[in-house]
């Protein structure tokens, strides 16, 4: 019998015992060493998607961990090989499946949101989702891998070249990652962000900030750019100002890349839209090239994953760690240490 973290109601966690399951065919059993926390599972935390997670639910899916066994007919991998999971399973068959984007299937399983997630200290996932980890890349790094695989497709998504001008609004851990692969890209990057903890980190890895209670970010556009406007506005902030912002910053053929999900639809100006020949698209997720890529950027410290980790609890302070992160204080990323040792420790 096994640890798991569960959600089991509106603001309500425990830690109670899972029963493992052994590998069936072409699946592997993994022991999580770290899971992130991230937004979808506060939502989930808060109630909002009671209409789709099936109680009592384990979350996470942003883990790297280690191989413990492998199933029949599995070729490649072995016990102790370093992986982390792209949490996708599709049914092949839908229309999106047959247009070649598995990843947005309409059947989609979404593994830690529509069947059981991470935070446990066995899990059993299909082969097909496993992406190799380099063996000196430390697990606790590797858990943002996830994470920065959103933030790689959505750099594609918006089709970001070098020398253009982007604006990242919200600078919680995807915005920081979109704004760090964006300028990977060769791109200079704003990020406007109210919280002063989140634009410090941001300065602290080389990034600029606006905080829009202080100034008029169109007006700082404007001059940034030479009234131009920017090129690529990322809404990740979730809220309707940073929407309007969004908008607003973008110049003439400028793209607006929705990142964050909204919890109900919100205005905004098509006038704008159509007085600038202004372009929206939608960023969701991510397939396997996005996270190959993602790997690559935490293993060379392109992404400086130690420095976003607030830190790392054990199983049973989960509850409080969720807490934390709705309280939107002084914290960026908290992972969930899973490992047996931790949950001894914490004992």
């Amino acid at each position: 019998m096994t640890l798991a973290v569960r959600y089991t109601s509106a603001r309500t966690l425990d830690t109670a015992p899972a029963a493992g399951s052994e590998p069936g065919p072409g699946e592997v059993e993994l022991a999580p060493a770290y899971v992130g926390i991230c937004g979808t599972d506060l939502h989930i935390f808060h109630g909002d998607m009671d209409a789709r997670v099936a109680t009592p639910a384990v979350l996470g899916h942003e883990m790297a961990g280690r191989i413990v066994r492998v199933g029949p007919g599995v070729e490649g991998w072995r016990p102790g090989d370093a992986v982390t999971v792209m949490p996708l399973r599709w049914d092949g068959t839908c229309p999106a499946c047959r247009a070649g984007h598995q990843h947005i299937c309409q059947h989609l399983d979404f593994i830690g949101i529509d069947s059981p997630g991470a935070m446990q200290q066995r899990w059993t996932v299909p082969a097909s989702t496993l992406i190799r980890l380099p063996a000196t890349l430390p697990l606790d790094r590797a858990a943002l891998v996830e994470p920065t695989a959103v933030a790689v497709h959505d750099v594609g998504r918006a089709a970001v070249k070098s020398g253009e001008k982007v604006v990242v609004v919200g600078g919680g851990p995807v915005g920081i990652l979109i704004a760090l692969v964006a300028r990977a890209s060769g791109a200079e990057v704003r990020v406007v962000e109210l919280n002063a903890h989140r634009r410090l980190l941001a300065e602290e890895l080389g990034l600029s900030t606006w905080d829009p209670a202080a100034a008029d970010i169109t007006e700082l556009v404007r001059q940034w750019t030479g009234e131009a406007g920017a090129d690529v506005a990322f809404e990740v902030s979730g809220a309707a100002g940073g929407v309007d912002t969004a908008v607003d910053a973008l110049g003439v053929r400028g793209r607006l890349c929705l990142v964050a999900i909204h919890p109900r639809p919100r205005e905004i100006n098509l006038h704008r839209f159509f007085w600038r020949e202004l372009t929206l698209v939608g960023a969701r997720l991510y397939d396997r090239g996005d996270f190959e890529r993602a790997v690559d950027l935490v293993a060379d410290g392109t992404i400086p994953a130690q420095r976003l980790i607030t830190k790392i609890v054990p199983m049973t302070e989960a509850p409080a760690a969720f807490e934390a992160l709705e309280s939107g204080g002084d914290v960026m990323k908290i992972l969930v240490d899973c490992t047996d040792e931790a949950q001894g420790a914490a004992v």
